[in-house]
């Protein structure tokens, strides 16, 4: 297992709030008005706060089971790689976070990417599913 302490402090910050309760006030605080989220499935980028918060908020919810963790990490400071595997319906799926901060160490940019193609199959409709639900109110 890979230690998620001892990183740099923007980094920590998201690796606390992912090892604690996921609480949508510990993830607004720690993104930019600005923040760019770039799907493996969306075409073009997903631009703001609101949207971004939605994306990983379900990411959390899909992604984030008993089986996530964090296999390798390049901590840059003001930019990290952080690359993951879990398992969703029997399948493996290997994927990596890129995240960028600003000077303030709020998140500019978040891209994800995913493989292997029925990873990302999985990881779509997990996602779709989830995202639908969450704007139902469900």
């Amino acid at each position: 297992m890979i230690a998620l302490t001892g990183h740099s402090p923007n980094l920590q910050r998201w690796f606390d709030w992912m090892e604690g309760s996921h609480d949508a006030a510990g993830l607004a605080d720690q993104l930019a008005e600005h923040v760019v989220f770039r799907s493996p499935v969306v075409h073009t980028p997903q631009e703001g706060k609101a949207i971004t918060m939605a994306y990983l908020s379900a990411a959390g919810q899909t992604l984030g089971g008993d089986t996530f963790q964090y296999t390798r990490i390049f901590d840059c400071g003001d930019k990290a790689v952080l690359e993951f595997e879990c398992v969703m319906d029997g399948i493996s799926v290997n994927g990596v976070d890129m995240i960028e901060w600003d000077d303030q160490g709020k998140i500019t940019d978040f891209k994800v990417m995913v493989r292997p193609l029925k990873g990302m199959q999985a990881v779509h409709a997990a996602m779709g599913a989830m995202l639908a639900k969450m704007k139902g109110g469900a």
